[in-house]
């Protein structure tokens, strides 16, 4: 790695220490390597047992942890455990050294002052710390170590949330911050907001506050915590967790301390008397009652029911998370505007709630804007990514009109009904309609509008996550139908196939409209790449028009639509023009067939691929048993059957994967194939990698005419094993069925073993299977069944 005073894009990261093994530092380090990130992990020399026992101890939980921190589970061996004791030397080798060990500022002070001497004279170091202060942390390091030193803030998950809040110290090379935005978005694959060195920084100063302003709500209303996770829920754009659920999963030990670091860090902030614990939840940690770790807290399982504190009773009742029929119904209304005004004019008490914590929650964030950020987007984005929230407060207060809310909140405080006394900022009064808007967002410290990051990094992400307000270029239309969408974006001659269906899932308006598209591309264009604007990439076919053909008896039809979907992706891979599959989150089914087929996919690292059809009844009929068969024969010509093996199972078990990485070990992702951290920058990748295939002389691959197969031989013995499972009450008779089939198809049918077979051969084999398993009674059944309820039937 180059000296920080050089061009920022010399900055590289290629190996990483973690100091501290805890639950946040394995996580840390879990994602580093998932982005291919070489990462040695530190902690305390072990008393007992090999002396990086801490950290190997650590590395294989992470294999038990839910979610998985690790993108592909057999990545924890590339982790490197190390001690305190006889590794420092390794540090001379890493460019960036991460510190996550507890939060005491004695702890990490001391740590430091340990690691410095062994440090490269070019190292970043950072600190994880969820509110410490930055600049008194760095006064542990020498003086010409400072300007290479900032916060680095991860959330819980780290593999899973997406903010990251970076916070420079006073003396924080500017270089090395911008070099860590890149790192941390392209490398890691997070939403990087820069925070000012303020206790808790950003999303937890307002988080927690906004969980401060519902505790003491609940109290005043007299409220169940059931019913307030009811209403802090999706009710009003937040995870299904809620509140108190999510305090349960946290751990309440844990948030006392958040708590007690507020109190203790901002004495002088107007809404200090509230930053303490309430009576229950001290009783609650008293008793032990820690939360889910605990078994314990505001919920505990009994048996199969759920049950919930009641704090008048001092015992445990039957949950029932329900709102009121009044505030129900408001909470329908569309526009927020009157949603607001309902809830503050109404005497529910649940309404009344609702009002006050969305009131107390804009008035903080308002009267602090100016101290903990540059602009009112760094505030909304930090929420939204860092607590899962769909819009932040300024996105909502502006949604429910500006001045009017700005009103109600003078009016209540002059009333003596807010938390605070504390006058609203003048900036927010005068007269205008937001914060966010044509000119940018909202900076209180600078007294301005501010565009978005001018950082090379964002040219990468050609639509990034919006504000409310933002509008972006929407590209030229090319051509569409009812399904799809074809479309240009600037003057790369590259076409963006999107679907214009629920779920973007595919029914004959999407299968006629991409062959289409694809005859003008060949005509007009020279790549095509297929992205959604937002996810899933396709959760497959339209169960409910097939489920609708066959309960009719429209077997024909039915036969045609699955032979229209084979021509789809036999028209993606022979295309004259590269058609690159840009993936993220779910690509079931025919999602999977069409990027298997395409001429490369791009797939963000959370993208969740599988043929999951036998899960419904049924077997992949796209082109994906026929591409897989392909594959194999190509993999080994002599024995395709070892490279079935795991496919097979992979497909008859319905496997999808935990990440793009998982799919690559499933088989359902090629190592051609290219994985991207930040599912913002997959569109630029995607036709970066399809321009480049267009301008290499791109040619589809000649049809296979000569396919070895494993033929009856290789279905006998994937029979042999299920027979086993059946056996053993395993699988049902049906799953038998459909295994069987799908190993045929897999094997190239009733021929001997190596006999010769070309893709048509396959195509009719998957067709005939599919077809036959549709007019079962059986499958017909389990398709109505996971239309109705989202999940399989085994039958």
């Amino acid at each position: 790695m180059n000296n920080a005073s050089q061009p920022v894009t010399t900055l590289r990261i290629r190996k990483a220490a973690v100091l501290g093994a805890g639950v946040m530092g394995a996580q840390i380090a879990a994602q580093l390597t998932n982005t291919g990130v070489e990462t040695v992990l530190f902690d305390l020399p072990a008393k007992e047992g090999p002396k990086s026992g801490i950290a190997l101890k650590a590395i294989a939980n992470l294999q038990k942890l839910s979610p998985a921190p690790l993108a592909e589970p057999n990545l924890g061996g590339a982790i490197i455990p190390a001690n305190y004791d006889d590794d420092l030397a390794q540090l001379r080798n890493v460019d960036l050294v991460i510190e996550a060990i507890a939060e005491r500022m004695d702890w990490k002070l001391d740590l430091f002052r340990k690691i410095v001497g062994h440090l490269s004279p070019t190292a970043i170091i950072a600190s994880n710390t969820s509110g410490l202060s930055i600049n008194s942390l760095a006064e542990a390091l020498p003086e010409e170590m400072r300007h290479r030193f900032s916060g680095v803030h991860f959330f819980n998950p780290p593999r899973y949330m997406h903010l990251v809040e970076l916070i420079p110290t006073r003396l924080t090379d500017p270089a090395v911050i911008e070099g860590l935005e890149t790192f941390l978005t392209t490398i890691v694959g997070k939403g990087v907001v820069i925070a000012k060195d303020t206790p808790n920084f950003i999303g937890n100063r307002i988080g927690v506050f906004s969980l401060l302003s519902t505790m003491y709500h609940t109290d005043k209303f007299g409220l169940g915590f059931d019913t307030i996770d009811a209403l802090t829920g999706p009710a009003i754009g937040r995870p299904k967790s809620a509140t108190y659920r999510t305090a349960d999963v946290v751990g309440l030990d844990t948030m006392a301390h958040v708590i007690t670091t507020m109190a203790e860090t901002l004495p002088d902030d107007p809404w200090h008397a509230y930053f303490k614990s309430p009576a229950w939840l001290t009783t609650l940690i008293g008793k032990g009652a820690l939360g889910q770790k605990a078994g314990a807290g505001f919920y505990r399982k009994v048996g199969k029911d759920i049950v919930v504190l009641d704090v008048a009773k001092q015992d445990y009742r039957p949950s029932v998370q329900k709102a009121s029929d009044e505030v129900a119904a408001i909470l329908a209304i569309k526009d927020p505007a009157e949603k607001f005004a309902k809830l503050r004019a109404s005497a529910d008490p649940q309404a009344q709630f609702l009002w006050a914590i969305f009131r107390d929650l804009f008035h903080y964030t308002a009267y602090h804007l100016a101290d903990i950020a540059d602009t009112a987007r760094d505030v909304d984005l930090a929420i939204r990514w860092g607590y899962g929230w769909k819009l932040g407060p300024f996105e909502t207060w502006q949604a429910a009109g500006w001045q009017q809310v700005a009103q109600w909140i003078t009016e209540d405080i002059a009333a003596g009904k807010a938390m605070s006394k504390a006058p609203l900022p003048a900036w927010v009064t005068d007269g205008r309609d937001g914060v966010h808007g044509k000119q940018g967002s909202w900076s209180a410290a600078a007294g301005k509008y501010q565009p978005r990051s001018q950082h090379p990094v964002y040219r990468r992400q050609l639509f990034p996550d919006p504000v409310l307000g933002e509008r972006y270029d929407l590209g030229t239309t090319v051509w569409e139908n009812d399904g799809i969408r074809l479309w240009t974006l600037g003057d790369d001659g590259i076409g963006i196939v999107s679907f214009k269906t629920k779920m973007h899932t595919v029914n004959d308006h999407v299968l006629d409209g991409i062959q289409h598209a694809i005859g003008i591309a060949e005509r007009q264009l020279k790549a095509v790449v297929i992205w959604q604007d937002a996810e899933p990439f396709s959760a497959g076919a339209d169960l409910k028009g097939a489920l609708g053909l066959l309960q009719a008896g429209r077997f024909d039809d039915f036969g045609h639509m699955v032979a229209n979907f084979q021509r789809t992706s036999m028209r993606i891979k022979y295309a004259l023009v590269p058609v690159v599959a840009a993936v993220r989150g779910l690509a079931l089914g025919g999602g999977c067939e069409f990027q298997m087929h395409s001429a490369r996919t791009v797939a963000a690292l959370e993208s969740y691929i599988g043929l999951v059809e036998a899960g419904v009844g049924l077997l992949p009929a796209g082109g994906g048993l026929h591409e897989l068969a392909i594959r194999a024969a190509h993999a080994n010509p002599a024995d395709p059957f070892e490279a079935l093996k795991k496919v097979f199972e992979t497909v008859a078990m319905a496997k999808v994967s935990g990440s793009a990485l998982d799919a690559r070990r499933l088989g359902l992702l090629r190592d051609s194939d290219v994985v991207v951290a930040n599912a913002n920058e997959l569109l630029y990748v995607a036709k970066q990698v399809a321009g480049a295939l267009a301008e290499a002389g791109y040619r589809p691959p000649l049809p296979a005419r000569a396919i070895p197969v494993a033929g009856d031989v290789g279905t006998a013995t994937f029979k042999a094993s299920l027979v086993n499972m059946l056996a053993g009450y395993f699988i049902s008779e049906h799953d038998m069925d459909i295994a069987t089939r799908i190993a045929d198809t897999l094997c190239g049918g009733g021929v001997e073993r190596g006999s010769l077979v070309d893709e048509a051969w396959l195509l009719d084999l998957e067709r005939k299977h599919f077809v036959a398993l549709a007019r079962t009674e059986k499958t017909q059944a389990r398709i109505a069944h996971t239309m109705t309820t989202g999940k399989p039937l085994r039958n």
